[in-house]
């Protein structure tokens, strides 16, 4: 059943009192109008539990604002939902639409730094030049189905649509994604599949960039995430790395901070992590599957404007593709394969859900 306000209800206890279910929750098709923002499609999702977030269908159907009781959870960058369009594939183009939100998904066939590695292409030898974290993000989905039904007394609401990278003598890898919620509920679910739809072999690099910002991320926030080991990415990182998982407040001139955790796997066969706010008594969570994301990179960004903590697990870690095939973590699809993700971002509140989060993670 269903709980509006704290109150289990059925779905005829429901439909009684309103004339719409849209009145509770459910999901909405719209269209940005304005700016570089100009012609991206989006879907809003209301759960009726609190919980608020608008999946870009232009963006790779990626999260952008998420809001929960009306705080922000997200951070939000100053570029904005940039329209596919305008994207910038060479070097650090990528950060020039890089607008935060919740999630933005980093692949398909490379993700990470910008590199020179082995081209995909089957009539070249010689290598090429990748820009930062990929297309998938910059990619519209096509197939959209944005809708909601009762299952029992259950009501749930989804958004789902393919995602294509591809090009002629490369790569032709399919995204396929379901983002659904309860009604009542304050947990956004993701399911996807990415299939190699060619004849040829191709990379396949798959990081959830998951981004928090203010209030949620203040002073004395922490982040709870039981690891088997945790490396820093470089000198900077080297710099306070025993502190790597607490939160100052933005510091004039901060150069970002990247830890590579190995993430344990939880008595439920998932892994998971907590960026909580003790003081708000606010938190939230990621859980996924370490079958299929192994690795988990946190982006510690305690800058002015840009505040940020990046909780991204993924198959890879973000060194670029190069970097990955010379350690030995680069996966590959064989022709017709096909990967299964799944993915949960949610919200802790109050001091008995921490408490009973902190037990499911081994760090009560």
């Amino acid at each position: 059943m269903a709980v509006i306000l704290g109150r289990q209800m059925t779905r005829e206890e429901i439909l009684r009192r309103v004339g719409n279910i849209s009145q509770l929750g459910g999901v909405r098709v719209a269209e940005l109008l304005d700016g570089l923002e100009r012609g991206v499609r989006v879907a809003e999702v209301n759960t009726g539990g609190g919980l608020f977030y608008t999946v870009l269908l232009d963006r790779g159907m990626d999260i952008a604002w998420t809001t929960y009781k009306g705080v922000n959870i997200g951070w939000r960058s100053a570029t904005q939902n940039l329209s596919p369009f305008l994207f910038e594939p060479e070097g650090f183009g990528w950060l020039r639409g890089f607008h935060g939100g919740l999630m933005n998904t980093c692949g398909l066939s490379y993700a990470g730094a910008p590199c020179r590695d082995t081209s995909t292409l089957v009539h070249r030898l010689e290598e090429e030049e990748l820009g930062l974290h990929g297309r998938a993000s910059y990619l519209p989905a096509g197939n959209v189905y944005a809708d909601g039904a009762w299952q029992g007394d259950e009501y749930f609401m989804w958004v789902q649509g393919k995602i294509r990278e591809a090009i002629v003598f490369g790569e032709k890898l399919v995204l396929a994604r379901k983002i659904w919620s309860r009604l009542g509920e304050k947990t956004i679910h993701i399911e996807d599949q990415v299939t190699n739809e060619g004849f040829i072999e191709s990379p396949f690099m798959m990081l959830y960039h998951i981004n928090i910002g203010y209030p949620l991320l203040d002073e004395g926030s922490v982040l709870l995430l039981p690891a088997a080991r945790t490396i820093p990415r470089d000198h900077w990182a080297e710099e306070g790395k025993e502190e790597w998982f607490r939160f100052h407040a933005p510091q004039k001139g901060y150069f970002e901070k990247v830890y590579l955790h190995y993430p344990k796997t939880l008595d439920d066969g998932f892994g998971a992590s907590l960026l909580l706010n003790e003081r708000l008594k606010l938190g939230v969570y990621v859980k996924f599957d370490t079958k299929e994301l192994p690795y988990f990179t946190e982006w510690k960004m305690m800058g002015e404007g840009e505040y940020v903590v990046g909780m991204e697990p993924g198959n890879c870690f973000p060194l670029g593709r190069k970097k990955e095939r010379e350690e030995g973590r680069l996966v590959f699809l064989k022709p017709g394969e096909t990967r299964r993700i799944t993915l949960e971002i949610g919200i802790v509140d109050g001091e008995e859900e921490i408490r009973e989060f902190k037990k499911y993670l081994g760090m009560d």
